[in-house]
């Protein structure tokens, strides 16, 4: 019987890498592993800097108010909630003319409008925030200030404190969160027309063929195949809106020491205020409060992030409507 021969082992590395699957291998799982390592190093970097702060102010700082550097008094509130405020009200807007700019463009649309259509979409998205900014200060506030914030805040905004004024600056928490709107809407609409685009033609001829409407094959077959992507496309403009600092900051008001009872009034997202002022702080507890801040950004980046792939996980795993076939 014949003897097996020992490969060296630099034989046996050759053996097993001259197909390139471990080298492919090995690649990608570096490059996946370069991504954690990345988001490690930002969260150690901003935990370290923020140490100072956090030694001196605890979590009762993410409850205070007021900020006044020469004073030593800071107060993470206003910033926490002028960021959870605009952003909201950014994806409250954008997400349903998003996910039906989408539908639209991928269902509706005539052949020949929907290459057109969909490169301007696309070219929003494009567009530099400052650009967003400059166009929300000089053309969107002014407009709005007359003819939609001043109205409401002399009729409704006597009922609703949310609503009332003064609305003199006119910029504030609504018009940050409408500017954000128009950032993140090209980001949604076009995640809900690639999502749409993929799904199965059998899922529409399915519902058309039983003798459902156009509107009733796209509500119960095509969106709730593709309702994981979208999703993920609602919470990826939700992640832009919570870090864009230049537009947000243009157009805010930069009220940082107090939060406005109305959002006609002046305030502050973290990522802006952290923006503005880090390169210009005053000492070292200023500079350590500022990085602490964008720890509790960082912080909720990835709270969001993590509740994004939690719904996106349900979503796909749950049922998807009693038409899928």
């Amino acid at each position: 019987m014949a003897q097996v021969e020992r490969l060296s082992t630099w034989q046996a590395f050759q053996q097993r890498t001259k197909h390139g699957d471990v080298i492919f291998w090995l690649l990608t799982l570096f490059f996946a592993l370069l991504v954690i390592a990345l988001v490690a190093a930002v969260g150690y970097v901003t935990w370290m800097g923020s140490s100072e702060a956090r030694g001196r102010f605890g979590l009762s700082f993410l409850l205070q108010t007021g900020w006044d550097p020469n004073a030593q008094n800071f107060g993470a509130l206003p910033a926490i909630y002028g960021t959870l405020m605009s952003s909201g009200i950014a994806l409250l807007l954008a997400g349903p003319l998003g996910i039906l700019i989408g539908i639209f463009l991928s269902e509706l649309c005539p052949q020949r409008l929907r290459n057109p259509l969909s490169f301007l979409v696309e070219l929003l998205a494009a567009i530099p925030s400052v650009i967003y900014g400059m166009w929300g200060v000089f053309v969107f506030v002014p407009f709005f200030r007359s003819w939609v914030a001043a109205p409401i805040a002399k009729g409704v905004g006597k009922s609703f404190p949310l609503l009332s004024g003064p609305v003199a600056a006119g910029r504030g928490l609504l018009v940050a969160g409408i500017i954000l709107a128009i950032m993140i809407l090209p980001t949604i609409a076009a995640i809900t027309r690639d999502v749409l685009a993929v799904v199965p033609n059998h899922q529409r001829e399915a519902m058309l063929a039983v003798g459902a409407t156009r509107w009733e094959m796209i509500r119960r077959a095509v969106l709730p195949y593709a309702r994981a992507g979208i999703i993920g496309g609602l919470m990826l403009g939700l992640g832009r809106a919570l870090g864009e600092t230049m537009a947000a900051l243009m157009v805010i008001g930069s009220v940082k020491d107090k939060i406005s009872p109305s959002l006609f009034g002046g305030g502050i997202t973290a990522a802006s205020l952290v923006a503005s002022e880090l390169p210009n702080a005053n000492d070292s507890m200023h500079e350590s409060t500022l990085i602490l801040i964008a720890l509790v950004l960082f912080g909720i980046t990835l709270l969001v992030n993590a509740l994004a792939r939690l719904m996106v996980w349900r979503a796909a795993r749950g049922p998807v409507g009693s038409a899928r076939a």
